[in-house]
């Protein structure tokens, strides 16, 4: 993964802390289209901390979403 992809991970991974809840489900939705271990950690932490049943439940859904596509392209690799 690019340096660039890494510092948009990293991006919305911080404003998955926001207050806003339209700001953290905007980010759950972005970190759903990456495929990425640190996104999948993040998502799994929002899920466990959060108090919003939204945002927990997108977060849920984000995370299942890219655990499949690690678990995908892991499998494609042997």
């Amino acid at each position: 993964m690019t340096t660039s992809n890494k510092r948009i991970i990293a991006y919305h991974i911080s404003r998955l802390q926001d207050k806003n809840r339209e700001v953290r489900l905007k980010s759950i939705a972005e970190l759903a289209l990456m495929v990425d271990e640190d996104a999948l950690n993040a998502l799994r932490t929002l899920v466990e901390k959060d108090t919003d049943t939204e945002v927990k439940k997108a977060a849920q859904e984000a995370g299942r979403a890219i655990f499949l596509k690690l678990r995908q392209t892991a499998g494609s690799n042997h």
